[in-house]
């Protein structure tokens, strides 16, 4: 069973179709589906034509939206595969994964003498897995650390696999623009989807890097500044996750935990920002964090000087300090008069940060590894023209929430894409993605840009971990992905 790589799957009907009368899905099959549809293999669906009309027609409306191949099975079909799944598929080299339950035997014993590889659902008698040829799981999760064990046995130490886990919608996004194969990149990764549904022991055993968003996995944030990572909460699987990757020296992470903790703490972030002063000039533009206070309490007395001597004026944007993984870390408020402070509703403690005229113009920067990438999008406009627009709402603050609704939608000179009079200086902004790689020590992050109208300066107002960077084309991000991780695999056995 051994150096024959997977290129196809097929799943019967017997593991997709749940055991009741009405025509359904076992609950796992979408999930499953939604996972290798992107994942570089040829996938069909087999079925008996015994089989209910309803049923079939289940089977190929699924097999219509996860862009699956479907094959009745019969005595014809077996005497002609070559030719039904070069149709189906045109030229696929390697070998094909048949999935059954263990009911079907003699499909079994047909595919596997035409060195298919098999495997079993639900084996649970001591004989279905006897035969050395035949592979046996209990749960359907369990298929795609299946193919990546086939895939090493066939291609040995001339691949590694990248376990990863994210929530589904991320991972969904990544894997559409073809990040997550299940095949070989060119430069010999292949990746597995993480499971907390599935002992993760198991799973990490066939693992030689771990890739996580552990930002979704956030169930609560105490910031510290004496020790951030024993006031974040994961969940449990992750909170199991953390603890292997604590004790297992022997598994590259990208990255560890303690790495992107003070990605979490706006506070932090800017702190860290600071240290950009060193890089500047005189005879270049400078770039730098924005000045910003953190705020305890909005009724501070104080707060009027504490602004002032911070160089904030108004308007400010108001900012929780907790940066992400909460559901409030991104509800945020643009502020127009300082008495409205008292009664603002964003998350305590948060950070009052400078407003730039920027033109409407933002530069996300996306670092992957040794390559920078950058994209320019519509932004908020200058001060003059929310204040212009706000008055007709008394200037009273401006709520928004950034992932979903950031107030762009507004008219006026100086309010389109690059109205602004200084260029974007790519030397500069490489400069300081660099300096941030090393200071933060993190593979794959991004940062927003904005310039100063009048300065000129690049101001970076915000710092995130594992972007989508999907402004990047995929045909460019994606090989750029896979190089990060690769070279800082190679860096480690360095």
């Amino acid at each position: 069973m051994s150096g024959r790589m997977i290129r196809g799957v097929i799943l019967d009907e017997s593991v997709l179709l749940d055991d009741i009368e009405s025509p359904s899905l076992c609950s796992y099959v979408p999930a499953l589906l939604r996972k290798l549809r992107h994942s570089q293999l040829r996938l069909g669906i087999s079925y008996s034509l015994s089989l209910s009309d309803d049923k079939v027609s289940l089977l190929t409306t699924t097999a219509t939206q996860h862009s699956l191949s479907c094959f009745p099975f019969n005595d014809s079909f077996i005497d002609d595969v070559g030719k039904e799944l070069s149709q189906a598929w045109g030229t696929f080299g390697g070998s094909v994964l048949y999935v059954a339950s263990k009911s079907k035997n003699q499909e079994r014993d047909q595919l596997r003498s035409l060195g298919w590889f098999v495997v079993v659902l639900d084996a649970d008698s001591a004989g279905a897995c006897e035969n050395s040829s035949i592979l046996c799981i209990n749960k359907l999760e369990e298929l795609p650390l299946t193919i990546c064990h086939l895939q090493r046995k066939a291609l040995g130490d001339n691949v590694v696999i990248v376990g990863y886990i994210m929530k589904s919608s991320r991972e969904e996004d990544f894997a559409k623009r073809g990040a997550f194969p299940l095949c070989p990149t060119p430069n010999g990764l292949i990746f597995l989807p993480l499971t907390f549904n599935l002992p993760l022991q198991s799973q990490l055993q066939h693992v030689d890097v771990i890739l996580h968003k552990a930002t979704d996995e956030i169930t609560s944030v105490e910031l510290s500044r004496s020790s951030e990572s024993n006031n974040i909460t994961f969940t449990t699987g992750m909170q199991e996750l953390q603890r292997f990757m604590e004790c297992q020296h022997d598994h590259l992470v990208i990255d560890p935990l303690d790495n992107i903790y003070p990605v979490l703490d706006r506070l932090r972030i800017q702190e860290i920002l600071h240290g950009l002063e060193d890089l500047n000039s005189e005879t270049h533009h400078k770039i730098r964090g924005a000045h910003f206070l953190k705020v305890n309490d909005f009724r501070d007395p104080d707060l009027v000087q504490r602004l002032s001597k911070a160089k904030l004026s108004l308007p400010s944007i108001v900012k929780p300090q907790v940066a992400c993984g909460v559901a409030d870390a991104h509800s945020m408020a643009i502020i127009f008069k300082l008495e409205d402070y008292k009664d603002l509703s964003v998350p305590l403690p948060a950070l009052v940060q400078e407003y730039v005229d920027h033109s409407s113009t933002l530069y996300k920067i996306y670092v992957l590894g040794e390559k920078i990438f950058y994209a320019i999008k519509n932004s908020t406009p200058n001060a003059d023209i929310l204040i212009k627009s706000s008055k007709c709402n008394g200037l009273r603050p401006l709520l928004f929430d950034s992932l979903r609704s950031l107030p762009v939608n507004y008219s006026g000179v100086g309010n389109s894409p690059k109205d602004g009079n200084h260029s974007f200086d790519l030397e500069l902004v490489t400069t300081a993605a660099n300096w941030l790689g090393r200071k933060l020590d993190l593979t794959i992050f991004g940062f927003d840009v904005v310039i100063q109208e009048g300065s000129g300066d690049h101001v970076i107002v915000d710092v995130n971990y594992l972007p989508s960077f999907k402004e990047v084309p995929d045909d460019v991000a994606i090989p750029a992905f896979w190089g990060a991780i690769n070279q800082k695999l190679k860096s480690r056995k360095s």
